[in-house]
């Protein structure tokens, strides 16, 4: 008697945590979350997708496996939603699953691509993905989902920000520049020398284009914040990390293109007006290791991953806009970018 009382609310926690929840016919997935991208282990084929549903407040792991009855592949790396479809890039599994945004019910997959990093739509028909290892960028068409071409940029690629009738793409590892792409010809135009390893990119409110330059691993260069004026390509403002210890990563901006985002020993805000980097993290880490962050553009809601010691299901933490934290729940292995659904 013991043992089944043992054994029911285990039953009960597995299934609420991993099953997608019904009413009636329709999802939760059909309502406001954010997805999260577990990466898995790299070669193990084990990468997965997460929902949090503000609805529910409760987090649902393994979806695109419990839909599809399939693997979603190598470490799933971003996503990007468009219409009614969602575009999960794959990286070392070299492909884009197309899915249905509000049941993740695989609708193609787009193959071919080499080390895929990022996507970003240039048009209604046409999207770019970026690369880690391949020199060129790839050219996808919306209406056929498959790959029509590349970009030559002569050199690896990683976050990708169309502005206007330009793309802004980033040279990560071990680059220092931002490849201009005309989008209405598909031909790069200019490139722009900013800090060393632009590793992330948001676009303000007034068409300012932030890089977040991480200075590279050996930590012998200093980081920085560059600032690009996206319609002469010319750097206004560079910010310089006076501890060359210093690794920020993942970039990101609010919903009204105001306030910067970024982690560095925690979470730091910042204004997109101030001239100096924030002294002390909005949030601290804690004893924790943050290893990606999420700002939902509809709210402010503050998403941070722990990948804990990249063996076991890692950690989500969910905080209110002023750092307030509202819940903690566990995602899958490696739990890294977040897509927000509206």
């Amino acid at each position: 008697m013991k043992k089944l009382l043992i054994l029911i609310p285990v039953l009960t926690i597995m299934f609420s945590c991993s099953k997608i929840p019904e009413n009636g016919n329709e999802s939760y997935l059909s309502g406001k979350g954010v997805f999260i991208l577990n990466e898995g282990n790299f070669r193990w084929g084990n990468g997965s997708v997460s929902f949090y549903s503000y609805d529910s407040s409760k987090i649902y792991n393994d979806l695109f496996l419990n839909v599809n009855e399939r693997p979603l592949g190598d470490v799933p790396i971003s996503m990007l939603i468009y219409g009614e479809l969602a575009y999960i890039i794959v990286n070392n599994s070299g492909k884009i699953e197309v899915v249905n945004k509000n049941t993740l019910i695989s609708e193609t997959t787009i193959t071919g691509l080499i080390s895929p990093r990022n996507m970003a739509l240039a048009s209604s028909t046409k999207a770019y993905v970026t690369s880690m290892y391949s020199d060129s960028m790839a050219i996808i068409n919306l209406l056929t989902n498959t790959v029509t071409g590349y970009i030559n940029l002569r050199r690896t690629s990683e976050s990708v920000i169309v502005s206007g009738a330009k793309a802004f793409i980033s040279n990560w590892i071990g680059g220092n520049e931002i490849m201009v792409v005309d989008i209405t010809n598909n031909k790069v135009v200019d490139s722009i020398k900013v800090g060393t390893e632009p590793e992330s990119m948001v676009l303000d409110k007034n068409k300012m284009l932030w890089v977040l330059c991480n200075g590279g691993w050996t930590r012998t260069i200093q980081a920085e914040l560059n600032v690009i004026n996206t319609a002469t390509n010319i750097v206004a403002k560079e910010i310089v990390f006076t501890d060359k210890l210093a690794s920020p990563s993942c970039l990101n901006i609010d919903g009204i293109g105001e306030t910067l985002y970024y982690l560095e020993s925690g979470v730091r805000q910042m204004s997109i007006n101030s001239v100096a980097l924030p002294s002390v993290p909005l949030i601290s880490e804690s004893g924790h290791y943050f290893y990606k962050l999420g700002v939902n553009p509809a709210n402010n809601d503050i998403f941070v991953t722990d990948a804990a010691d990249y063996q076991q299901k890692g950690s989500v933490y969910f905080y209110k806009k002023d750092g307030t934290l509202v819940s903690t729940f566990t995602a899958d292995i490696i739990p890294g970018l977040m897509c927000f659904k509206q």
